[in-house]
């Protein structure tokens, strides 16, 4: 079985709606949300910096869920 070591995002200020980052020994990159923290994506270093990159660059602002 293999443990983990996750990391909180700097920018999440409360307990809940938190992500989590966890480097994994094949390389990979495992990601989790503290509101479900059994539902693990797994993605590799160069595929989330690609979507990292994305977000700053405001690619997924349509996306984003808008108060009515």
């Amino acid at each position: 079985m293999v443990v983990y070591r996750w990391q909180k995002s700097s920018y999440c200020t409360q307990a809940a709606n938190c992500v989590y980052v966890a480097a994994a020994p094949d390389g990979g990159v495992r990601i989790r949300e503290s509101d479900e923290p059994d539902a693990i994506l797994t993605t590799t270093p160069d595929r989330l910096r690609v979507f990292l990159l994305g977000v700053k660059e405001g690619a997924f602002d349509d996306l984003a869920i808008r108060p009515s």
